[in-house]
């Protein structure tokens, strides 16, 4: 990308940054030359695909729909991919449905090749949806290039509201839903103060875990606590400021404690 997102700051300090100049950067990072490039070439040919192997088989096509889905990596992966697609998500026992990365499922979803006889590429609002997604995550790509945990907290504030709102799900569903997704697990494992090993332990197991220590440190074990946007700020806050308690401790930089102190006095001066 032709556009690289200012981050004067890291940690939590530059997450108030980041968070308070968002408008104008996204909007600045839209204009980027590449990024305008892909998105007029999928506008201009995602109407002609008709079925997964067509999408698959055009792989400038193909960067957009998985970028949009944060799927980018499995752009060499064109035979599973096109599994993913066309067997769609309304039978259970589909590939999309048993991947725990429910990505694929919401990728399979929105294209509905494998669900419906017209697929969502013939929808004259569909080219929008994908590249509003597909901005969005390449903007998160470019600042985790500076700071991987700030890509890690954009992405937590924009998945777990869905996960945490969906009324259909039972607790334990929602937590299972948070471990099978990697990015959202290396946040909730941070922020809680559990190690990575934890992930040796059966899955029971890791579950009242992750529900022991959330009771303990934000009074509730459930989800459904984070569709509160002080409840998802609090969890964002205590995964970068451990993040960077981590990172003071590994480097040998002197007293972590007196350094995130240092960054909280900054975080305040950039409120918004």
């Amino acid at each position: 990308m032709t556009y690289a997102p200012a981050l004067p700051l890291g940690g939590y300090a530059g997450w108030a940054f980041l968070k308070r100049t968002m408008t104008s950067q996204t909007a600045a990072f839209n204009t980027a030359p590449d990024l305008k490039s892909d998105e007029a070439y999928f506008r201009a040919k995602i109407g002609q695909i008709n079925t997964a192997e067509q999408l698959v088989a055009d792989r400038r096509l193909l960067k957009v729909a998985l970028g949009a889905f944060g799927l980018e990596k499995d752009i060499d992966n064109k035979f599973f991919i096109q599994k993913v697609l066309q067997d769609g998500t309304l039978k259970t026992g589909t590939l999309a449905n048993k991947l725990a990365d429910k990505q694929y499922q919401k990728l399979s979803a929105a294209f509905g090749f494998g669900d419906f006889a017209v697929p969502s590429t013939k929808v004259s609002t569909f080219p929008d949806k994908i590249i509003s997604a597909y901005r969005a995550r390449q903007f998160e790509v470019a600042v985790g290039e500076q700071s991987p945990d700030l890509r890690l907290a954009l992405n937590v504030q924009r998945e777990l509201p869905g996960i945490a709102d969906k009324a259909t799900s039972s607790e334990n569903v929602k937590w299972f839903t948070v471990l099978g997704n990697a990015p959202l697990r290396k946040v909730f494992e941070k922020a809680l103060g559990l190690p990575s090993s934890i992930g040796a332990l059966d899955l029971d197991q890791q579950l009242q875990a992750f529900k022991d220590k959330a009771k303990s440190q934000t009074g509730s074990d459930t989800v459904s606590q984070f569709s509160d946007p002080a409840k998802l700020e609090g969890l964002v806050r205590r995964f970068l400021l451990r993040s960077e308690a981590a990172s003071f401790a590994q480097s040998g930089a002197g007293n972590a404690s007196l350094q995130l102190m240092q960054q909280a006095a900054s975080a305040a001066r950039y409120r918004f």
